[in-house]
């Protein structure tokens, strides 16, 4: 216990504090240059998104032995409403010899082109290997088709649509990640600190640390994907920005408050961080385990993204955690008191917190706590009633961009005038001496047309498959699990269903499954951690379930805007996961900040006092991080991602819902009506009462 308390005073010694900020330039001098390397680290391609166990990502194996999991077919579509002409036509067999001369192409699976029944468009399907860069390259290999085929075009309309389409416009979306999202989040966090701390100065201080923090991150990040098989992707690079961004600067605002209270206390500032340390140290440590903890959970999931994501983050949490408990303090107390100019915390001087916005509302609570938590709760259930309707089946790839990119109108075409699957076919492995029995099955299974003769490779025989429907449909799942059926029920061996329905049906199933295990293992942990922290197992269970109706009455809020104000298609089949890990586990953090106050308060002046001093103390920095994490979160939807957009909105509102109503109000009124039960069975409970300690109606109004 001394050698923790001796650790956690370094920051705040008169030499040490130097130290401190040298260890930190160094870590940014040093690691600064790998941080810009994590983007190349990333891996974008299908195997390192699906779940390793699943039936689509074995076919995947399988054709890999004999073509590259990085060839991407891209569907080039030529479109005149009027009607193709002949010159139409001998453009598009022209443009199909040229294709074959770029770099990366598969000349050898080149096929077309097709003139459609009705007359209105043409396809050619051009496979391109994009090699070891996989998705990073397909916008430049696409743009290369696109050139050839924009040619003296005569006024045909030109598309590229299928995987390669998809995966280009996909790879512009994401680089928004590398400026839009870091600037966003910047600005963001500014300008709240700026409000928050109501100083021209003060703010440069958590940013500076959060920032040098994220270089750090990424470059572990980076070593660890380069050398040691961590999984990065475009998605887990993102949220990581506004993760490290939001968590860290609310564990500055926690430390940053106390250090400003005992500034009032104590006339050196070295000591007085010292203290601040001391008794907000605990707090933030136990939040950031609950966090990292949480996000660790994630390495349990079957969907290789989910599963990568958490370790990502995770470190991305604990190197913030360093920083706002290391460079931060040190900082603060090398620039000494001036740096919370104009409003200088000089000693001696009062605590404003005492007769605060949120010192007002504690003693309006408690006048009648039980109807205020009655009520709140009713209200938050309601709310809740919404996430009956939340749609999250998935996203078809028309629905998984905020806009319309040409891989989407370009399908769109290609729906209206061929086969709504053809350029993404069904993939059936089976074995070679059953072919013929499985091509049977497989071409009487309804919502299957043109199944092609059966090409053996390795061993396995391989067949492609059209669906009639479109390929990310819910009919074209529905159709996979009926091919799945057939050929299953063929004699010779298990054959195997893959292509690019399976593999988003297959991520659907293994959603769920992440969901129902992952969901319940983060309870666990916060509950130990909570009864550990607060040594009481009423409290731990009461705040877990405030915490539940805080992220149902999210989803809930979130469907209804959704589905009638951004008027979205649905969402993502991950959303509920994500949006709880993110929430819960941030979600806690209010809980344990006010929490481990009122615990302190309460041991001075009793559950009821303790209750309303806690409120008043923290109300107010609570209040602050929430709005810098929302804030943080929120920048997400400056990016044209459906998924990111609503994960956005989601934690954004439900961190607000949470700061504002669930923690202040809705925690505060059940302390303030279960009284010392609320810490049952500690000291807390059992301890009887002091004079003063129970409020009445004339202290109630003194309270604070």
């Amino acid at each position: 216990m001394n050698t923790a308390r001796s650790i956690m005073r370094l920051p705040s010694g008169r030499r040490t504090k130097w130290l401190i900020l040298a260890f930190w330039v160094i870590v940014v001098v040093a690691l600064g240059p790998l941080a810009s390397k994590l983007t190349g680290a990333e891996k974008n391609d299908s195997q390192a998104w699906l779940p390793a166990k699943a039936e689509s990502t074995k076919v995947l194996n399988l054709q890999s032995s004999f073509q590259s999991p990085n060839i991407f077919p891209g569907v080039i579509v030529y479109s005149r409403p009027s009607g193709v002409t002949a010159a139409d036509k001998a453009k598009a067999t022209a443009d199909a010899r040229r294709f074959a001369t770029v770099h990366g192409v598969v000349t050898s699976q080149i096929q077309g082109p097709f003139v459609a029944r009705n007359g209105r468009a043409i396809e050619t399907v051009v496979p391109v290997n994009l090699g070891q860069n996989g998705w990073n390259q397909a916008s430049s290999e696409a743009s290369k088709l696109r050139s050839i085929a924009q040619s003296n075009s005569g006024g045909v309309t030109i598309y590229i649509a299928g995987p390669l389409g998809t995966a280009a416009d996909s790879s512009k979306a994401f680089k928004g990640i590398d400026s839009t999202l870091l600037y966003a989040t910047l600005a963001v966090v500014i300008i709240l600190l700026l409000i928050t701390y109501r100083s021209p100065i003060l703010w440069l201080l958590p940013v500076v640390s959060a920032g040098i923090s994220l270089t750090a991150a990424q470059a572990l990040i980076y070593l660890l994907a380069a050398h040691a098989g961590l999984t990065v992707n475009a998605q887990t690079a993102g949220i990581l920005y506004v993760l490290v961004f939001g968590a860290g600067t609310d564990y500055a605002l926690l430390l940053t408050a106390r250090y400003r209270e005992e500034l009032r206390r104590h006339s050196d500032r070295h000591e007085a961080m010292a203290q601040a340390l001391r008794r907000a140290g605990p707090a933030i440590l136990a939040s950031a385990g609950t966090v990292i903890i949480s996000l660790l959970t994630l390495s349990v999931a079957e969907l290789n993204s989910t599963k990568g994501m958490g370790p990502v983050l995770a470190i991305g949490v604990g190197v913030a955690l360093l920083a706002m408990m290391t460079l931060l303090p040190a900082l603060l107390v090398i620039c000494g008191r001036w740096v919370f100019w104009p409003v200088r915390p000089d000693f001696g001087t009062a605590e404003p917190t005492s007769r605060g916005f949120w010192a007002r509302v504690g003693r309006a609570i408690a006048v009648r706590p039980r109807v205020v938590w009655i009520t709140t709760a009713v209200v938050l259930g309601a709310l809740a009633l919404g996430a009956l309707g939340l749609k999250a089946s998935g996203l078809t790839n028309a629905e998984s961009f905020r806009g319309h990119p040409q891989s989407v109108v370009g399908q769109q075409v290609l729906d209206r005038s061929f086969p709504a699957g053809a350029g993404e076919p069904v993939v059936v492995v089976g074995s070679p001496s059953a072919a013929p029995a499985i091509r049977k099955a497989f071409a009487a299974t309804p919502g299957i047309t043109a199944v092609t003769p059966p090409v053996v490779r390795d061993g396995h025989a391989f067949l492609y498959g059209t669906l009639t429907s479109a390929p990310d449909s819910n009919a074209a799942y529905t159709t996979i699990g009926d091919v799945r059926t057939a050929v299953d029920a063929v004699p010779g061996g298990r054959a195997l269903v893959g292509g690019t329905t399976a593999i988003n049906l297959d991520v659907r199933t293994a959603a769920t499954h992440d969901r129902e295990v992952i969901i319940p293992l983060i309870l666990v942990v916060v509950f130990v951690i909570l009864g550990l922290l607060l040594r009481a197992l009423v409290a731990p269970l009461v705040l877990i379930a405030t915490v539940v109706l805080s992220y149902f009455a999210a989803l809930g809020a979130s469907a209804l805007v959704f589905n009638h104000l951004f008027h979205y298609g649905g969402a993502d089949t991950s959303f509920p996961l994500f949006v709880f890990v993110f929430l819960v586990a941030l979600g806690i953090d209010y809980n344990i900040f006010l929490m481990t106050r009122v615990r302190e308060e309460a041991q001075q002046h009793g559950p009821a006092r303790g209750a309303l001093n806690g409120l008043a103390a923290t109300g107010g920095v609570i209040t602050s991080a929430g709005c810098v994490l929302a804030g943080t979160f929120a920048a997400l939807g400056t990016l044209p991602v459906t998924f990111l957009a609503e994960l956005g909105f989601a934690v954004a509102f439900g961190v607000l819902l949470d700061t504002i109503v669930v923690r202040s109000v809705l925690v505060t009124a059940l302390n303030l009506d279960l009284g010392r039960w609320m810490w049952w069975p500690s000291k807390l409970a059992t301890r009887p009462p002091r004079p003063g300690d129970e409020l009445t109606t004339g202290s109630r109004a003194r309270v604070g």
